[in-house]
């Protein structure tokens, strides 16, 4: 059965979040001034195409970048107050990353590349758990040479997942995967959220995902233009490409 949270209790609220980069004498503005609340448990697809400032949103929710100016609040807390030690702590304890490229460590097989969270984290599942949830507890052993483009993306999901994170953030997970792996990921991803109840946030310019989500917010030109929910989400493999 799918988590679902009745309570709409609120994870994320962004106010008035703007982010300029300074380029030599130009400004680039890759958000401008966006509000955005997330809830506990729900899937969100952020739809937008390149350059609409979906990472950089995702950066900052995730505490890997900060805002030029607004507020942005986690459970309570105020993340724009937070120093970089405390947004280490922030990160370390709360925030699952996946991005487009694997970064696994060749050197390490899957378990071993999992691990490397699991050793750090304070209330783990083991790395065979999380590949598990990926369906991939047969390959633990195999480096990622040995693996598939798609199994390598699954060692991250499941290193990403394995600290037990509140929050799980993906970054075109998808978009480096032919049409059939990026479903196998997309599904492993899904059966996290509903089973674990990780509120999770997926940005792309793909609409298709779009159908999987609970709400899919669209991105353009760093704002939030609309925000749509869906009455019927789809699984991975019924996606229509």
């Amino acid at each position: 059965m799918a988590f679902v949270s009745t309570t709409r209790e609120e994870v994320f609220e962004a106010r008035e979040v703007t982010k300029v980069y300074h380029m030599g004498e130009v400004d680039v503005h890759a958000l401008r001034g966006v509000d955005l609340q997330l809830y506990a448990g729900e899937f969100v697809v952020l739809l937008g195409p390149s350059g609409s400032g979906k990472s950089t949103l995702l950066n900052i929710l995730g505490g890997l970048d900060v805002p030029t100016g607004g507020t942005i609040h986690y459970r309570g807390q105020t993340l724009t107050d937070f120093d970089d030690r405390a947004l280490t702590q922030y990160r370390r304890r709360h925030v699952g990353f996946v991005f487009q490229f694997y970064n696994l460590i060749p050197s390490l097989t899957a378990e071993e590349n999992v691990a490397l969270i699991t050793e750090i984290s304070s209330n783990p599942m083991t790395p065979v758990e999380a590949l598990a949830l990926v369906d991939l507890e047969k390959r633990r052993t195999h480096f990622p040479a040995q693996l598939s483009g798609g199994e390598q993306q699954r060692v991250a999901i499941a290193r990403a997942v394995a600290k037990r994170p509140d929050v799980l953030l993906c970054d075109e997970p998808t978009g480096a995967l032919d049409v059939h792996t990026g479903i196998l990921v997309l599904d492993a991803i899904q059966r996290i959220n509903e089973e674990l109840g990780t509120t999770t946030a997926v940005i792309t310019h793909n609409a298709v995902i779009s159908d999987m989500a609970d709400r899919v917010i669209h991105v353009s030109d760093g704002k939030i233009v609309s925000t749509d929910s869906n009455d019927k989400k789809r699984r991975a493999d019924e996606l229509e490409w």
